[in-house]
C-alpha cells in the first residue's frame, strides 16, 4: 500500500523524500536518515545508530537533531503543491531528554486545519510561517529528544 492514493502512477511520498535526501541533503544520506512514512499532516524518519555515535557510545546530538529538522521539508511534500512552493526552516529548538544508543524514529504532524492555513496565506503572501513538533523515540519507545521548529513555506521565485 503506498502513501498516496490507490490508482496513481506517482510514487508514495517517502520513496520522494528518499530519493531526493541523497542530492539535496547529502549531509544527512551519508548518516543513513530516512523517510519510512510521509502523508499530508504526517512525517515520520529514522536514522541508525550505527555510524552515528559519538565518543561515549550514544547518537550523536547532531544526528538527532538532523532527523528531526527533515520532517519540515518531508511533511511539505505530502502537504503543499511542490510545484508552486518549498519549505526553508527559521529557527528549530531541540530538546534532549535522554540518550539514545539504538536507532530512533522522529515524528511530526499539521493537522488538516493547520494546513489549510498555511496553504491560504501562502497563496495570498507568497510565503506562510508554521510551526512544527516532534517527537524523537528509540526503538523501546523512549523519547530521546523533542523539537520545536518554526518553517516556512515560500513561493518559488520569492
Amino acid at each position: 500500500m503506498s502513501d498516496n492514493v490507490v490508482g496513481t502512477d506517482t510514487p508514495p511520498f517517502a520513496d520522494i523524500v528518499n530519493g531526493a535526501l541523497e542530492f539535496t541533503i547529502p549531509a544527512a544520506h551519508r548518516m543513513g536518515v530516512k523517510a519510512l512514512e510521509v502523508r499530508p499532516g504526517f512525517a515520520a524518519t529514522s536514522v541508525p545508530a550505527e555510524g552515528n555515535g559519538n565518543h561515549f557510545g550514544v547518537i550523536y546530538a547532531g544526528v538527532l537533531f538532523t532527523v528531526a529538522e527533515i520532517l519540515g521539508g518531508a511533511i511539505a511534500v505530502a502537504s503543499f503543491d511542490n510545484s508552486a512552493y518549498y519549505p526553508l526552516v527559521k529557527d528549530l529548538q531541540i530538546f534532549f531528554r535522554k540518550p539514545a544508543k539504538t536507532d530512533v524514529r522522529a515524528e511530526a504532524t499539521l493537522s488538516e486545519d493547520e494546513i489549510a492555513r498555511i496553504t491560504e496565506e501562502a497563496a495570498a503572501n507568497g510565503k506562510s510561517d508554521f510551526t512544527l513538533k516532534s517527537v524523537v523515540t528509540d526503538t523501546n519507545g523512549v523519547v530521546v529528544a523533542e523539537t520545536v521548529g518554526l518553517y516556512q513555506l515560500r513561493a518559488h521565485g520569492k
